[in-house]
């Protein structure tokens, strides 16, 4: 049951997506917050597939731990879960991303018209630079700015390294810090087709503030309480 419910789901999405992609490309007219709100449509749909079709719910806590204004959301990467779920639940977002997800067909061309943060990760020095000015740029124009600190999906269970992007935009913005912790993995591993039912846990911590701290400092507090939360969801 679990292979046909996942393939159902593979055969539902690879319709869906490229039809809801293309739909995306005419907002190009809109302002940018009017253009993520359109096209953030697609995560709601998937998360309601995801629910519906492999029986996979969410359930969210510390959702009172949101700020109010734009913030930096650093958050565990398991499984592709978490790109649609954040969507839902935190207000208008950009994601920090690899440059080549733009190039995908339908998918990364509407990812392109959310204003992403799109960096060429071999530059270093070169893409920490790009990483500070443009999400500043995206906090003052009213979006959160998502990062996955690990820098890619992890299989459940498994602790990647922290690189300290997100901290450094943190400690140089002066925007809280929202970590974010979820055992999405359980249940979508990575890479994996399998879909297993269930209900992922999404746990929003306390906002860090950066006053008075350095990078690594704030990057150490991320880590240390995502890691100890998802040793309590397991």
């Amino acid at each position: 049951m679990v292979f046909v419910r996942s393939l159902i789901f593979l055969l539902l999405q690879l319709i869906w997506t490229p039809i809801y992609a293309t739909f995306s490309l005419f907002t190009f007219p809109f302002d940018a917050l009017t253009r993520y709100r359109i096209i953030s449509g697609l995560a709601y749909s998937m998360m309601w597939l995801l629910r519906v079709v492999c029986g996979i719910r969410m359930e969210v806590r510390g959702k009172e731990n949101i700020p109010q204004e734009p913030c930096i959301i650093l958050c565990k990467h398991q499984s592709a879960w978490e790109t649609f779920a954040l969507q839902t639940v935190f207000p208008p977002q950009v994601w920090v991303l690899k440059r080549e997800l733009l190039f995908l067909p339908f998918f990364g061309w509407g990812l392109a018209l959310t204003s992403p943060i799109a960096i060429n990760r071999s530059k270093g020095k070169e893409a920490m630079k790009q990483l500070r000015e443009q999400g500043k740029q995206r906090l003052a124009a009213g979006f959160c700015v998502v990062v996955f600190p690990e820098g890619t999906r992890m299989p459940y269970g498994k602790r990647g390294k922290y690189k300290i992007g997100g901290a450094m935009l943190g400690e140089s913005s002066g925007a809280l810090v929202v970590p974010v912790a979820h055992n999405a993995g359980k249940f979508w591993g990575r890479q994996s087709f399998l879909k297993y039912p269930g209900t992922v846990i999404m746990s929003i911590g306390k906002p860090i503030n950066p006053k008075g701290l350095k990078a690594d400092e704030i990057n150490r507090q991320v880590e240390d309480w995502i890691e100890t939360e998802i040793g309590k969801l397991n």
